[in-house]
């Protein structure tokens, strides 16, 4: 046994009274300390790839469904921001409800999460299409896709919350799921570039008809463009149709993928333990816990700042910036940038630790979008911008997935009898970003709707790009800051992981050595 098992193996047991472990001695059944779990290579690729399907829909909705709305299925600005909020308000709702549900799921063969990510798939995947598809009842048309959008919401809800819930059950090891978080943040990334690149290029392709003078009456203005238009129109809505069906092609693939590839374990100790507790007890004991209140109060303020710049980003570039045909490549730029630099995040929140990564890696957007507020229209700048936005955007993705798993071990030391609290944790957490969402559509719509946006028009009154620029620029800016000061009241730094997982570490190797009773087993999970 090398040296530093043992030292290590010694202070977690110095955590314990002589006399539980005097209780449990038994010579004769002495085992040594097993080996940490290693996950593969292959094993963490599959499971990050699960995380490409939520994001490559993700993005294209996120950043493509408000302009699709207004310019191409032609749904006026207040039943968009119907559409939008009532859509994203719902989605936050499933997602404790399906947290609930998981709780209550019993162990099969496939494991206690997958079969919800089985089921869910087909599903999803033709809901999402028929979101992306133009009815011919215009009289329907907003009850179409608030349907659509609210079923696909759900059934996508479905697959994340149990993905999310999987990494406490991938491996035991905080090291191993912190890399296999690495993993998944990095494909996670790469899947916004697909989601990005797949629906900008197609959809960039096709040239979507806009109004060049408003003043022109509606009789003259039928006459002389009503044919390019309508031609034009269709091809949109057809390109927007292809680019949804190479998309969801690839959510099937990867969740295949993740289902093939990807075995859950359960906690050594999770099988000594009575009857798992109520839903009810459970989430009142997760939203009492002081870590995961804070850590979520903070990344709430910093989600919606993000979400504000997501969902405004392309009628910004087209109508604020006038680069109706670079959008796409834009936001490409970005998330290219975050892809490449999710490994620089990894490293540097293991060097200096999470807390310090946070106020690195997230207020470093502030200043570019302090200066994309203040410059005037300059395409190379804006480039620039865009690339270096993208390391923020790597951070913000990185480091709130990264640290809930050490807020869950956290509560499992406070609360050791407590069990299938971790879809709980994952729901809620996941329930509050897509709130922050829903918020931002629907304000960020209605507050272009009061400006007086133009549907498919070619230009924009000063007082629509003048909402743009400030709902992605400065608003963010503000958000950021009031996030990062929450931030402060965060209570888990580096030195409480370590002692959290030597605690763990003690309790899940007394819990699986069969020298060890069932009564001794339960005292020192009380006394830890």
């Amino acid at each position: 046994m090398a040296k530093g098992e043992g030292a290590e193996s010694g202070s977690a047991a110095g955590l314990l009274p002589a006399g539980i472990i005097q209780a449990g001695e038994r010579p004769a059944q002495v085992k040594e300390p097993k080996k940490k779990q290693q996950l593969s290579v292959c094993s963490k690729l599959c499971y990050a790839v699960g995380g490409a399907p939520y994001q490559v829909t993700g993005c294209a909705l996120g950043f493509f469904l408000q302009i699709y709305l207004l310019d191409v299925a032609q749904v006026d600005p207040f039943s968009a921001s119907i559409i939008l909020f009532v859509g994203r308000a719902w989605d936050a709702i499933t997602d404790p409800l399906v947290g609930f549900f998981i709780s209550k799921s019993s162990w099969t063969r496939l494991g206690r999460l997958m079969p919800w990510i089985i089921f869910s798939t087909p599903l999803a995947v033709v809901a999402y299409f028929l979101i992306w598809f133009v009815p011919d009842f215009p009289q329907g048309q907003s009850l179409w896709y608030l349907l659509f959008y609210c079923l696909f919401e759900t059934l996508v809800t479905c697959f994340h919350v149990p993905y999310s819930a999987l990494t406490m059950f991938i491996s035991t090891e905080q090291s191993e799921r912190d890399s296999a978080t690495a993993y998944r943040m990095t494909v996670e990334v790469l899947g916004t570039v697909l989601g990005t690149a797949i629906q900008g290029q197609i959809v960039g392709q096709a040239d979507t008809p806009c109004l060049q003078d408003r003043n022109i009456s509606a009789v003259a203005l039928e006459g002389a463009n009503r044919t390019h238009s309508t031609t034009s129109l269709r091809e949109t809505q057809n390109a927007y149709l292809l680019a949804a069906g190479v998309i969801a092609t690839i959510y099937i693939i990867c969740a295949v993928i993740l289902i093939l590839g990807v075995r859950e374990q359960r906690e050594p100790y999770e099988t000594q333990q009575a009857e798992p507790m109520s839903f009810f007890r459970g989430l009142r004991l997760v939203m009492s816990h002081g870590p995961y209140v804070k850590l979520i109060a903070g990344f709430l303020f910093t989600s919606l700042a993000f979400m504000l710049v997501e969902g405004n980003f392309a009628l910004f570039c087209t109508y604020t910036l006038g680069f109706r045909n670079e959008f796409q490549n834009l936001l490409l730029a970005i998330m290219l940038s975050a892809t490449f630099t999710i490994p620089i995040w990894q490293w540097f929140l293991t060097r200096f630790g999470k807390k310090t990564a946070v106020y690195v890696g997230i207020s470093s957007a502030v200043p570019f979008l302090t200066l994309v507020a203040l410059m005037e229209r300059n395409l190379i700048i804006t480039y620039v911008v865009a690339v270096a936005a993208g390391i923020s955007v790597a951070a913000a993705f990185l480091l709130p997935w990264s640290m809930l798993p050490d807020v869950i071990d956290d509560f499992h030391l406070k609360q050791p009898h407590s069990r299938g609290t971790e879809p709980i944790f994952f729901s809620f957490y996941v329930f509050f970003t897509k709130f922050a969402s829903g918020v931002s559509l629907g304000i960020s719509t209605l507050s272009l709707d009061f400006a007086g946006y133009q549907t498919r028009g070619c230009t924009q009154p000063r007082r629509v790009k003048f909402t743009l620029k400030m709902l992605v620029t400065m608003t963010p800016i503000v958000l950021i800051l009031l996030g990062l000061l929450l931030f402060k009241l965060y209570p888990i730094d580096e030195e409480k992981r370590r002692q959290n997982k030597k605690a763990l570490q003690a309790l899940r190797e007394e819990a699986s050595s069969s020298g060890c009773s069932d009564t001794d087993s339960t005292e020192l999970a009380s006394i830890l």
